[in-house]
């Protein structure tokens, strides 16, 4: 398995495992900062590598009027910060090509959505950076398909490559997360991440915003970890009810050291 590099981390066989977490959307530069600073915390206690996760604009946001974010400029500025202010890597999502330059020069992880992770031109430019690229695997994709997506990074002389589960479509308004899928990835030479929090989002189940069944992240993050993975993903919230984006399906942050704690204990024996 390739090694990937993310600020002072190692990412892959053999590697501790990595977690990105964070709000899913920055909520301003005071709340986002706390909620980093908590999940610090936990993870300095665990012995955790920690990588902050926000996004600086939600582009495919439900409703027209749904909360998008502070937007490429200033929620650069906020990642910015909070990454001197934690001394953490920073990992958020981008939409266009054009916004990759500017990313970059911030984000030690660039983030392809799981709906865009067939732009071959967003994920081309991302790859040309050298930084690491997270691609969410698309609900409409295969596990093994993502070597498709590998290959095109690869053309770029980039092979600081992980791969994101999320979920698959399964009718209307439905996620299932087939958990084979997790070792066919791993197959293909490159770190994989369980987003547990995204495998219970209901798409559009609110009519006009996502729900989402967060009371079944832990069984999702304990059976990622029972398979087999190099890291892990969540979005945590201090107060889910007042999250401007995927609320229902965060882990609120009082809960979050036990989730890592069984997803540890879980790695520690899979591991050996």
């Amino acid at each position: 398995m390739n090694i990937v590099k993310v600020g002072p981390y190692e990412v892959g066989e053999g590697k501790p495992l990595i977690l990105l977490a964070g709000p899913c959307v920055l909520e301003g530069y005071e709340r986002s900062l706390a909620i980093g600073k908590e999940v610090k915390k936990i993870t300095e206690k665990l012995g955790i590598p920690y990588v902050f996760k926000a996004s600086y604009d939600k582009a495919n946001r439900s409703s027209y009027n749904s909360f998008r974010g502070p937007g490429l400029e200033e929620g650069l500025e906020i990642l910015a910060q909070i990454k001197k202010d934690l001394n953490v890597p920073v990992v958020s999502d981008i939409h266009e090509p054009y916004q990759v330059e500017k990313a970059a020069e911030v984000l030690d992880i660039l983030q392809i959505p799981a709906f865009l992770c067939r732009q071959t031109d967003l994920v081309y430019a991302a790859a040309q950076t050298g930084k690491a690229v997270n691609v969410k695997k698309g609900q409409f994709l295969a596990p093994w398909d993502m070597k498709n997506v590998i290959a095109k990074i690869e053309e770029a002389g980039n092979k600081n490559i992980m791969l994101t589960e999320r979920g698959s479509s399964f009718g209307y308004n439905t996620l299932v997360t087939d958990m084979r899928g997790l070792a066919v990835m791993r197959e293909l030479g490159y770190p994989v991440i369980m987003d547990a929090t995204h495998s219970v989002q209901i798409p559009g189940g609110q009519g006009t915003t996502s729900g989402g069944q967060s009371q079944y992240v832990p069984h999702m993050a304990r059976a990622a970890a029972a398979i087999g993975i190099d890291g892990l993903f969540l979005e945590v919230h201090d107060n889910p009810a007042e999250a401007l984006s995927d609320g229902p399906n965060m882990v609120a942050l009082d809960k979050l050291e036990a989730v890592l704690t069984d997803v540890l204990a879980i790695d520690k024996v899979v591991r050996k």
